[in-house]
């Protein structure tokens, strides 16, 4: 019997796995969520668990059949719909945040709905990341990401891209439909008003935000980012904290365009 939580929606521990991790009506699980299921979760053989295929985003309900020292081996029970994913596909290019703001940023992103995240080198980033230390943290943010699309029940982990610069999100904005560009600067275009025209376009969209670091962006980089296609919109009369600004971003673009 599945538990449900009050609105109907399924309450069951959440694991994902790639494509060939499935054999027929068989799904194995490997690495770190092994342990977690043996020995934090201490589920059982016949316990049941919901596994979702991260590359084509379809769940299932499946039972536990084996549990060894280094893998999982459960049986498929049943499918379920994928319902967690809409219409909007959000990108967060992020200025680099100091400490572990960006850890937060990425938690709570991924429960609201953000497919990927990009950190972005600005002029002003008080935080550096080196070629060095780089691979590591991709590596811990990642981990982040998929617990936190655990705790959500996502259907897809959002991805955690590689530092880029603004020359490289001025090459990326044509592949978007909308890429909106935070600024404390702007006076005029309010994102509340570019959402309204947003709304009118078609229902599936890809859609960017470029945020700055805590310095903010210099406005070099604005427009230069502004001449590549990027709408730069105010968030109102308050200055934000970088980590609040992706936030209430995030919010606001999926409360207004998802379905």
């Amino acid at each position: 019997m599945v538990p449900l939580l009050s609105n109907g929606k399924n309450n069951m521990r959440k694991f994902f796995v790639k494509n060939e991790n499935r054999k027929q009506d068989k799904i194995e699980i490997l690495g770190s969520d092994v342990n977690h299921i043996k020995n934090v979760l201490r589920l059982k053989m016949g316990d049941e668990i919901q596994i979702c295929n991260q590359d084509t985003s379809q769940n299932y309900i499946c039972e536990i059949l084996k549990i060894e020292n280094h893998l999982i081996e459960t049986k498929i029970l049943k499918e379920m719909e994928a319902v967690a994913e809409g219409n909007i596909e959000l990108h967060i290019f992020q200025g680099l945040p100091k400490a572990d703001k960006m850890e937060l940023i990425i938690q709570k992103g991924t429960e609201l709905g953000v497919s990927k995240f990009i950190p972005v080198a600005f002029k002003r980033c008080v935080a550096k990341l080196s070629l060095k230390d780089e691979m590591k943290k991709i590596e811990r943010w990642q981990k982040i990401a998929e617990v936190a699309a655990k705790q959500s029940h996502r259907d897809k982990v959002p991805q955690i891209e590689c530092q880029l610069k603004v020359i490289d999100i001025c090459a990326l904005i044509s592949t978007y439909d909308f890429v909106l560009l935070a600024y404390e600067g702007e006076m005029q275009n309010s994102i509340k008003k570019e959402l309204l025209q947003i709304k009118s376009t078609k229902q599936n969209l890809k859609i960017g935000v470029v945020i700055g670091p805590e310095g903010g962006i210099e406005e070099q980089e604005v427009e230069v980012l502004k001449q590549a296609g990027a709408k730069v919109v105010s968030l109102g009369k308050r200055i934000l904290r970088t980590e609040t600004v992706t936030l209430q971003v995030s919010s606001i673009i999926m409360y207004e365009l998802e379905n």
